[in-house]
């Protein structure tokens, strides 16, 4: 399909024609129904029930955490499974940050407006993830965040995006109209899906950072890819 033969670099309407905070801050709440529809936070915490299965408390860093939606299902998550975790959330746009943490309320999960190439914390995170981010950077940028991942990370780090693929491109309007979800989730879901990369695509970038061996693509139900690092 010619439309999906290389990545697009068409702009998404959310980062660009947000009227106001209630407008994005509705848009961010479909957004955390569609990852609920289409099981967007699977592969992460299957990676994390893996990952993490010895240890009894663990530190975590969500890159670009916009609404905080999976933030909040880590939390459950490890509430269930027994694990003392500390959570935190960065964002480059306030209005994500204001809407993640009225969202949360009083729920311990720490909040930060920052850029994430920025983001100094005092000590490193033991885990830094990354969900339906990276597709919004070119490619030099997703270099540049590998290896910010890399260096960043304590004992390990997690990427899921969406995989740029015809069934999605087609089958997502369908759902996003019938589901009468935010006119930016209806478009830019489109949009998403043309600028993510494929699984040799990601490959290229993960060789391109020097992580070659090191961290691991793989390819996700639904039209999922993720890329995976686990220190020894």
């Amino acid at each position: 399909m010619g439309a999906l033969a290389r990545r697009s670099d068409a702009p998404e309407l959310m980062d660009t024609d947000c009227r106001d905070y209630d407008d994005y801050r509705a848009c961010l709440r479909d957004l955390s129904r569609v990852n609920v529809a289409t099981l967007t936070h699977r592969p992460l915490l299957r990676w994390l029930a893996r990952t993490t299965a010895d240890w009894p408390s663990f530190t975590l860093l969500d890159a670009a955490c916009g609404y905080g939606d999976l933030l909040r299902v880590v939390a459950r998550w490890a509430a269930r499974a027994g694990k003392q975790v500390r959570l935190t959330g960065v964002d480059l746009n306030p209005w994500a940050i204001r809407a993640a943490r009225e969202a949360g309320g009083d729920d311990g999960i720490v909040y930060v407006h920052n850029d994430i190439f920025d983001h100094r914390p005092a000590e490193a995170p033991d885990l830094i993830v990354s969900s339906q981010f990276a597709h919004h950077l070119d490619d030099a940028t997703i270099v540049r965040f590998l290896r910010w991942l890399e260096a960043g990370a304590g004992r390990g780090w997690f990427v899921t995006d969406l995989r740029r693929a015809w069934f999605p491109y087609i089958g997502f309007p369908i759902l996003a109209r019938v589901a009468l979800w935010h006119r930016f989730v209806r478009y830019d879901g489109v949009v998403s899906i043309t600028r993510s990369l494929t699984a040799g695509e990601w490959q290229a970038r993960v060789d391109e950072a020097g992580l070659h061996g090191i961290a691991a693509v793989h390819r996700r139900l639904p039209f999922r890819v993720t890329v995976e690092r686990v220190r020894p």
